[in-house]
C-alpha cells in the first residue's frame, strides 16, 4: 500500500473512533462531522491507491462521481450520499440564514456511523484487490 493511501486510512479510521467517541458522549454534531470526515477520507484512499487525479473537495457525491467515472462501483446508495451530504455544514457551522435548518440526533448519528463501517469494510476489500493486482 502506498504510504499516501495508508494516511488517509488511519485519518479516516481516527475520524471514525473519534465520531464514536463523541456519540456515546451525546455530543451528536460533532460525531456527523467525524462520521463525514472519516468517508470522505476512505474515498480519498481509494482515489490515491488507484492513481487517480486528487481534487480537493469535501462533497461525498464529487468523490463518488470521480470514482464512478473510472469504472469503480462504490458501496454506497444515493440517499446516504444525499444524507452525509447534507450533513458536512450544518455540522461545521452554526445555524443561519444561509445553511438548511438541522437538528442531530442520536438516531442520525448510528445510522451514518453504519454507513462508514460499511464503506470502511469496503475500502479495505477494494485496496487489497489493488494490493493484490500490484503484486502480479
Amino acid at each position: 500500500m502506498k504510504p499516501e493511501t495508508r494516511q488517509w486510512i488511519d485519518y479516516a479510521d481516527q475520524d471514525e473512533q473519534s465520531a464514536r467517541l463523541l456519540l456515546q458522549s451525546h455530543l451528536y454534531n460533532p460525531c456527523l462531522y467525524h462520521v463525514q470526515q472519516s468517508i470522505e477520507k476512505c474515498l480519498k484512499a481509494v482515489i490515491v491507491a488507484q492513481g487517480l487525479a486528487f481534487q480537493r473537495i469535501h462533497s461525498i457525491q464529487g468523490l463518488v462521481n470521480i470514482l464512478t467515472h473510472h469504472h469503480i462501483v462504490v458501496d454506497i446508495e444515493d440517499d446516504e450520499i444525499d444524507l452525509i451530504d447534507s450533513i458536512y455544514m450544518p455540522a461545521r457551522y452554526p445555524l443561519g440564514s444561509a445553511l438548511p435548518h438541522f437538528e442531530p440526533d442520536q438516531a442520525t448519528c448510528q445510522r451514518c456511523l453504519r454507513i462508514a463501517e460499511r464503506l470502511r469494510n469496503w475500502t479495505d476489500d477494494l485496496l487489497a484487490d489493488v494490493e493484490k493486482i500490484s503484486q502480479g
